[in-house]
């Protein structure tokens, strides 16, 4: 019997995939749990356009994130203001929030800060540091600012 598997299985396939299974394993396991549905001419035609318009939206989104890597990519001599002791240690520290903050102040880019990663977290004293800001899946842009004394 053919199905189509409404999610991932292991030892079976990926969701919306078209399989062969024996027809007691899909009628008395797979349809009755939710995990499949039969492969019918007209279930086909509506994974198949599901698919067509899935592949259409992660492309849209594939390139919006494209130029938003390439608006990141601009962002340089970015610098963010602590207050700090003489020998250079922060009160406090900088994360991703006020380095969000300081990208939207300076270079009016809109940054979620669930986006960002500092390299080693938080930052505790004066310097130079990279954070990688993830766009899309794979796609990441790599910004370096300075932390400098208020």
């Amino acid at each position: 019997m053919e199905i189509i598997l409404k999610q991932d299985m292991s030892n079976l396939g990926y969701k919306d995939d078209i399989v062969k299974v024996k027809d007691g394993y899909a009628n008395n396991f797979l349809i009755p749990q939710g995990y499949a549905m039969v492969a019918t001419a007209s279930n086909k035609k509506i994974i198949a356009e599901n698919l067509k318009q899935r592949a259409f939206k992660e492309e849209k989104l594939r390139k919006d994130a494209e130029t938003l890597v390439a608006a990141y990519a601009k962002i340089e001599g970015l610098k963010i203001g602590a207050k700090a002791s003489e020998n250079g240690k922060i009160f406090g520290s900088v994360n991703a929030i006020q380095l969000a903050d300081s990208i939207k102040q300076q270079f009016d880019i809109e940054v979620d800060r669930k986006r960002i990663s500092i390299k080693g977290d938080a930052i505790k004293t004066l310097g130079t540091y990279k954070a990688t800001i993830s766009a899309y899946k794979d796609l990441k842009a790599e910004i370096e600012f300075e932390v400098v004394a208020e």
